[in-house]
């Protein structure tokens, strides 16, 4: 989520501390010093799927905070086929039908300080909803845990997604299904599995800000994020697979900021099984600050650098102080 958090990679889990945190790390909600709301539009895939965030989150105390947040990815528009053909075998254009297919996520984090110095921890707690036109869809459910650790310019974070392993349920149309059932003779002739599960996810962070001049900061993130499953990742193995990301901003005045960063190393096979290559996401990105509204850009790279599938993500993000 957020356009800061792209053009840095993602490496952010150790130093996000604004409403995003709901996301990247639910431990940095709690050093938000106001309401602050963000909403982010991102278009995928040469603009086919669109990926857009509202989220908003509030201090409870000193020492508590909560957040809520809305996520939506969908492919819209897509032409049903399964009907061009009619009974007599002739094929009929005003038959096609449009469908969305579409992803959704509403999570509410709560994030709190604990008693030794520096240390803060928050959970997440989400529901999923899945949606294939009339076809299927699907409800679940799932939980996350982050925790964050500061002393002086050092900072730490560690976040575990789908702690409990996210389960979704789907249910089917039967008479959708049965319109398909029999078009290719051994496909689509029995119902699909009714359950989907999302294993557990381990992000570990580390970051250092430090003042290079009076004017100008610089913020230095790693991240390593890892799967209990056996990848393509550049470090796998049988039980675990783990990628590093590196990200960097450099802000003047608490005005601007410019951020890079690359993550995302993949061992990618080379078509004709002609072995491996090393394959990567490069990021770039700025944003603008000014009495609490910023505006964040991220140019990134979703998939391995050689296909060029750049895509461009924008962000808002306003304190509730300017409303005061």
């Amino acid at each position: 989520m957020d356009a800061a958090s792209f053009g840095m990679a993602n490496a952010v889990t150790a130093t996000t501390s604004d409403v995003n945190s709901g996301y990247w790390n639910p431990a940095g909600l709690i050093h938000l010093e106001d309401n602050q709301v963000s909403a982010m539009h991102a278009n995928y895939f040469a603009n086919i799927a669109t990926y857009n965030y509202v989220a908003g989150a509030m201090p409870i105390d000193r020492r508590s905070a909560v957040g809520f947040s809305v996520i939506r990815f969908g492919v819209d528009d897509i032409l049903n086929t399964t009907q061009l053909i009619d009974e007599q075998g002739n094929i009929d254009y005003n038959r096609i039908s449009l469908f969305s297919t579409a992803d959704y996520a509403f999570t509410l984090s709560y994030a709190r300080s604990l008693p030794l110095e520096g240390f803060s921890y928050g959970v997440n707690a989400k529901i999923i909803r899945r949606v294939i036109g009339d076809f299927a869809n699907a409800w679940g459910f799932g939980f996350d845990a982050g925790i964050q650790f500061q002393k002086n310019s050092w900072y730490f974070g560690v976040m575990a997604r789908d702690i409990t392993t996210t389960y979704n349920t789907w249910t089917f149309d039967d008479s959708e299904l049965a319109t398909i059932q029999n078009a290719i003779e051994g496909q689509n002739q029995s119902m699909p599995e009714t359950s989907e599960i999302t294993l557990p996810k381990l992000q570990i962070g580390i970051a250092r800000k430090t003042a290079i001049t009076r004017d100008f900061d610089l913020n230095t993130s790693l991240n390593l994020d890892m799967r209990f499953a056996q990848t393509n990742d550049v470090i796998s193995s049988g039980t675990l697979s783990a990628t590093p990301a590196f990200g960097f901003e450099v802000g003047y005045v608490n005005l601007v900021y410019l951020r890079g960063g690359v993550g995302n190393f993949q061992n990618l096979e080379q078509l004709g099984g002609n072995g491996t290559e090393l394959g990567f996401q490069p990021n770039f990105g700025v944003g603008f600050k000014y009495k609490g509204i910023q505006i964040d850009y991220a140019l990134t790279d979703i998939g391995d650098q050689s296909l060029a599938l750049y895509s461009n993500v924008f962000s808002l993000k306003l304190d509730w102080s300017i409303f005061r």
